[in-house]
């Protein structure tokens, strides 16, 4: 079998609803191989490069699982102990990594970054995570949507906070998979529809008052006030985000049987409450498990191309 040709997943962008259709029920088929304790090892002797310049948890251990359960192995790098963070080229680090490697799995700050990388590895690139860009989350998010609730296509997602990279990439995926966002945050910290790049307005709403946002939503979902490289903004982040934390009122005033997200860490009492993540209608755990089932969707796609 040919070698698929090489696909990168640095936005959500980069996939259309078709692939997306085929990564959700790949993902669904993995899982319920996972809970069952059978064997799913497609890419041995395939190895991933994982790149962090951004500390991780669920990223790390999603990934790092995951390829040790299709089979593969992982090298893990950091900017403190590798030539990354010594001023090597990053256009030289990619064609050095990608000679040794299947795959690449980034975690960085600007997207420009993991851009450069991609386009000089000879090896599929995945953003774990930019400054302006979080496809992997949503990609679990959304599966973790339909295996609740079913497709997703024309419900209606509240984004409650910062219009950070979490946002952009919930704006590109209602393009693509046909639902409706609507977006509240405070003043100052708008989503920037060009850098979501959106081709129209049309799959999302603004509105200035979070519970307004948040009013027969089959889907409320919420970020840390602060993202990670803005930590000299705490205060005054906590100060223009006090109205924008996700409580019991704005999930009553959410559809009936709508589900509570978080991508994790959380810090309760500021950008959603205890009664809330904790709650019935909270999926969050579902959520983060669900990182490791898509992204060896994911993984495989890029490496294997589809598999009947």
């Amino acid at each position: 079998m040919s070698a698929p040709p090489i696909r990168h997943y640095l936005q959500f962008s980069d996939f259309d609803a078709d692939d997306y259709a085929y990564l959700f029920a790949r993902a669904a088929l993995i899982k319920k191989k996972f809970k069952a304790y059978e064997r799913h090892q497609p890419l041995v002797d395939r190895t991933m490069a994982m790149i962090f310049e951004k500390a991780s948890t669920r990223t790390r251990v999603s990934f790092e699982t995951g390829m040790y359960q299709l089979g593969g192995s992982v090298v893990h790098l950091t900017t403190g102990d590798s030539q990354l963070g010594r001023a090597e080229p990053i256009e030289d680090s990619a064609k050095v990594i990608s000679r040794m490697v299947d795959l690449v799995m980034i975690r960085t700050f600007e997207q420009t970054k993991i851009d450069a990388f991609a386009a000089h590895s000879r090896v599929p690139v995945i953003n774990g995570l930019t400054n302006e860009f979080h496809p992997c989350q949503i990609l679990a998010d959304l599966f973790t949507f339909i295996e609740h609730r079913g497709s997703i296509q024309g419900k209606t997602v509240a984004w409650v906070g910062d219009g950070n990279n979490m946002a952009n990439t919930w704006l590109q995926a209602s393009e693509i998979l046909g639902f409706k966002v609507h977006v509240s945050t405070p003043s100052g910290y708008e989503v920037d529809q060009s850098v979501a790049g959106l081709r129209s307005g049309d799959s999302y709403r603004v509105f200035k008052d979070p519970m307004e946002a948040c009013r027969g939503a089959d889907l409320v979902t919420t970020d840390v006030w602060t993202s990670m490289g803005y930590e000299a903004e705490n205060e005054t982040r906590r100060e223009a985000f006090a109205d924008w934390c996700v409580d019991e009122d704005m999930m009553r005033v959410a559809r009936p049987d709508a589900l509570f997200m978080h991508c994790l860490p959380a810090h309760r009492g500021e950008e959603v409450t205890a009664e809330v993540i904790d709650g019935p209608q909270s999926v969050v755990w579902d959520e983060a498990e669900n990182r490791l089932h898509a992204q060896k969707a994911l993984m495989e796609f890029l490496l294997l191309g589809r598999l009947a």
